[in-house]
Parts: structure tokens; C-alpha cells; sequence
């Protein structure tokens, strides 16, 4: 993955200083609150939602087994269909992919669908390092990139942000990007829309390059497919000449029937809507000058780390992902953290086990990423491809005590041993001991209940991150095994 968010301090210390800031807490509480409710209503109207759950499981994971065959059978499709197809193994590759591509046309800006393949390996950035300037079009992404901010959010990039946020953002630096805001804008939903709205169109009208993702790419005809809520990533599809799309090896199923079961899911999971606003498909070119669609197309299979994560018998369930983002808007921790402390393009659970597999467990944040959960399983209840978060994140926090895959080099996976963690298995071990001893068990008990008026309230050392928000649990005045001698006349407890 792009080096774009790494570098972040550790999910608690960057959970910790978004935790106090109010507004944040506030604007999450109320956004993450509104669409999961609306989602549980959506998805209660369906009667077989649990056997279209386990199908998309099932697609998913036989597609993930037979990816090469499938894969092959998609280069060909698009390329019968008038498209290239171009391979990427990292972030570097596909973007020296799509920055020749845009500089082959002459172009020197882009437009841009909605895309989190392209934020993952940062695009924008290295398109701006190449002299290539690339606007985003959906409204929230837009409002992100205009105040020179990141995603936090799946589906609603800019969920942290208010409504005068955003009306403060637009008077302030569209003008910078292109058409202005008006100066009497106000934080009105229908203002700040109608805003975005005219800024964008002249945007879509000029530009001959467009750039996008897809969620879903159909094996057996080479067809890609974007849903959206707004059109705008229709008005990108269609307009300009040049169509650039840059897609995860793990978005593909195998044929038409199978995307049927995910059309029904992704809409109610995501923005709780029983059919999608906008589906978009396309399928090759278009061969000729006077028909609506590009006149060329290119697709980018990306990589980038989805190969190692595919290899890992328990984490490769996370390829399964649609981006939905429900398991973000049912998440305790997301709710009060928010998706910057995530340190990634994908937050909240998925990111939690997604991350640290494309990018290793190398940098501060990727290592802490797999304990940024309570565990409550909350995000397994909603996932409608069952994607088991809980049990994937307890694989990777014994992949980080244990040390595991860290770096990439090259196509080889660079091992090296955990470290920070000897304090915890030298416990462990003495606790192992102890539970196998009775009597010094019960030796121990007795000496830490008549100590317990000088025990401390919190732990020194290592288990100081611990106890940092959390008092230590106080002892009982005398051990259960005295206190059940002492009432049931002397009888040991089994």
C-alpha cells in the first residue's frame, strides 16, 4: 500500500487525541447512529437475507480459489472488447501506469470517480508529482480534498465534517480549484449541493481523461461496474475520451449471476437503500467517435499486497470485503475514534485486518491496528459477505506478538521477530507456572490479599498503557478458596 498514511503514531495515542476533540465524537455519534438504524430497517424487509449473505460468501471465496483462472478470463474478455488490461504488483507501478497513460493523451488534469483503489496507493499524489492534476467528484471526497484533508469513512468519506464545516471549506478554496463558491452560501444541504454541483460541471464538460475504480468486475464479459448515489461518477464515465481504471484483483466474480446477489446487498448494507441510485457498467469501448462512452479504455489489476493476504489461510476472508462500510457504523471504537486514527484509506474494522495485511505489521500503526477492537463482533453481525473481523483480528494480534510477514521485498516476505512484547510472555509463563502449582497458587492469593491496602491503582511499566484509562480490578479481602473453607465447614472448593 502507498506510505501516504504511515508514518501515523499507534492507533491508541492517535484514537486518544480524536476521542477529545467533541465535535468530532458528536458528528460520528449522529452519522454513524442515523445510517445504521436506516440499514437495519433495509435490511429487515428481506426475508432470505441470510441465505444472500452466505451466497456472497460462498462467490467470494470461490472466486478467491480459482483467481488465476478468472483473472486470465477477464484480461481476455476486456481485451476482446477493445480494452488493455496492464498489471500492477505495487503502488509504484500502477501509478508510473496511469501517469504515462494520462501523459500519452497530452492531458494535463483528470476527473475522478469515487475510487479507494486509487487513495490506497496514492494517485493524486503522484499524478501531482508528475504535472497532472486530479479533481474528485463525489460530493463528499470533493469537500475531503478541498480542505486538503483525508477520508475518514468508507462511504461517507467526509462523515466527520458539519454542514458549516463544509460551507466554510467551499467559501474558502474552491475558488483555488476552479469555479468559486457564492459568497452568500450558506450551510444550507440544498446550497452546499447546488455549490459542488456548478463547480463540478464545467469540470465534466472540459475534461477528456477520467480515472476511476470499480466494485465489481465480470469475469465471463470483461465488464466493470460502479454503484453510486449521485451520477457523478456517470458524468466521468461517459464524457471524456479516456477512461482509466484502477481495480483490485479480489473485486472480480465470475459472471453476471453472481453480481445479481451482491446488487441486492451492497445498497441496503451500505446506504440502507433497496436498489442502487446509479449503477454504472461498461464493457470495452465505444469504436466510434459519435457514440457516448470512452473511445479508450485501459484497465490496472492491482496487487499490492492482495497476493500475501490471498496466501493466509484465516486473513484472506478479508478480500471478501465490498465496501460496504457496515461494520464501521455499528463499531464502539469507530464511533468515538473516528477513521484518521485507522492510519489508512480504510478504517474502522475492515481497515483493522485489511491494512495491516496489504502493508505488513512493519510501521507503529499497523502492528496496533489489530487491537483497535473490543471484540464484541458487532461487525461480524453485519457483514453481508460474513467476513468473521473478530477472529481475523486475534490472528493478527498473535502474527505481531509472535512476529510474522512484516515487509515486502520484491516477491519475497521478509520475517523479522516480534519485539516489545517480553514482559507479556515472561507473565504468561510465570502464570503458566503458578496454575500448575496449588499451593504456591494459593500462597500467592494470601499474600495478595492482606497486601491489598498497598496495591497501586494503576500498573508501572509496560501495563501502564493498560491501566492508562482503567482502574486495576480491587482484591477481595481474603482468597475464595479461605472464604469457602471458612463457610462450608473447612470443605475444599473444586
Amino acid at each position: 500500500m502507498s506510505g501516504t498514511f504511515v508514518g501515523m503514531p499507534a492507533f491508541p495515542e492517535a484514537a486518544r487525541k480524536a476521542v477529545a476533540d467533541r465535535t468530532l465524537r458528536g458528528n460520528l455519534r449522529h452519522a454513524t447512529h442515523t445510517i445504521r438504524a436506516k440499514r437495519a430497517r433495509a435490511v429487515s424487509e428481506v426475508s432470505d437475507w441470510a441465505a444472500l449473505r452466505e451466497a456472497g460468501k460462498r462467490i467470494k471465496d470461490h472466486t478467491l480459489r480459482h483467481l488465476d483462472r478468472y483473472l486470465v478470463q477477464l484480461e481476455e474478455a476486456v481485451t476482446a472488447a477493445g480494452g488493455t488490461v496492464h498489471w500492477a504488483a505495487d503502488a509504484d507501478e500502477a501509478n508510473r501506469i496511469v501517469a504515462e497513460l494520462v501523459k500519452a493523451t497530452g492531458e494535463s488534469e483528470v476527473v475522478k470517480v469515487k475510487s479507494m483503489a486509487t487513495q490506497e496507493i496514492g494517485l493524486n499524489e503522484a499524478l501531482g508529482a508528475a504535472g497532472i492534476r486530479a479533481y474528485e467528484t463525489d460530493l463528499a471526497e470533493l469537500i475531503v480534498q478541498l480542505g486538503g484533508d483525508r477520508p475518514s469513512h468508507i462511504l461517507v468519506p467526509a462523515i466527520h465534517r458539519n454542514r458549516r464545516e463544509i460551507r466554510d471549506i467551499f467559501r474558502s478554496e474552491m475558488g483555488a480549484w476552479g469555479r468559486p463558491a457564492p459568497e452568500d452560501l450558506t450551510d444550507s444541504p440544498a446550497e452546499l449541493a447546488e455549490a459542488a454541483r456548478l463547480h463540478l460541471r464545467e469540470k465534466f464538460l472540459r475534461a477528456k481523461v477520467a480515472v476511476s475504480g470499480a466494485n465489481f468486475m465480470v469475469a465471463e464479459t470483461g465488464t466493470l461496474v460502479v454503484v453510486e448515489s449521485e451520477g457523478n461518477g456517470r458524468m466521468c464515465l461517459t464524457l471524456p475520451e479516456t477512461l482509466i481504471s484502477v481495480v483490485g484483483i479480489e473485486k472480480i466474480v465470475p459472471t453476471w449471476r453472481d453480481l445479481e446477489v451482491f446488487l441486492q446487498t451492497l445498497p441496503r448494507s451500505s446506504t440502507a437503500e433497496r436498489m442502487n441510485p446509479y449503477t454504472s457498467m461498461w464493457t470495452g469501448t465505444t469504436g466510434y467517435d459519435t457514440a457516448d462512452g470512452p473511445r479508450t479504455f485501459h484497465l490496472v489489476l492491482l496487487d499490492n499486497g492482495r497476493t500475501d493476504t490471498l496466501a493466509d489461510q484465516v486473513g484472506r476472508q478479508a478480500l471478501r470485503c465490498i465496501r460496504c462500510s457496515a461494520c464501521l457504523n455499528v463499531c464502539p471504537v469507530y464511533e468515538r475514534a473516528g477513521g484518521h486514527a485507522y492510519g489508512s484509506v480504510y478504517p474502522g474494522p475492515i481497515g483493522a485486518i485489511l491494512s495491516p495485511q496489504l502493508r505488513g505489521t512493519g510501521s507503529e500503526i499497523d502492528a496496533s491496528l489489530p487491537y483497535a477492537s473490543s471484540l464484541c463482533g458487532a461487525c461480524y453481525d453485519v457483514c453481508p459477505v460474513a467476513i468473521d473481523i473478530p477472529e481475523v483480528l486475534v490472528h493478527l494480534r498473535e502474527r505481531v506478538v509472535q512476529g510474522g510477514p512484516v515487509t515486502r521485498a520484491g516477491n519475497k516476505v521478509v520475517l523479522k521477530p516480534a519485539k516489545g512484547h517480553a514482559a507479556e510472555r515472561a507473565a504468561m509463563r510465570a502464570a503458566r507456572w503458578a496454575l500448575s502449582h496449588p499451593g504456591a497458587l494459593r500462597a500467592g492469593q494470601r499474600l495478595a490479599s492482606r497486601s491489598r491496602r498497598f496495591h497501586p491503582r494503576t500498573l508501572p511499566g509496560p501495563g501502564r498503557a493498560w491501566s492508562a484509562s482503567r482502574d486495576l480490578p480491587v482484591l477481595p479481602a481474603e482468597p475464595f478458596r479461605d472464604w469457602w473453607q471458612r463457610t462450608h465447614g473447612g470443605k475444599e472448593a473444586r
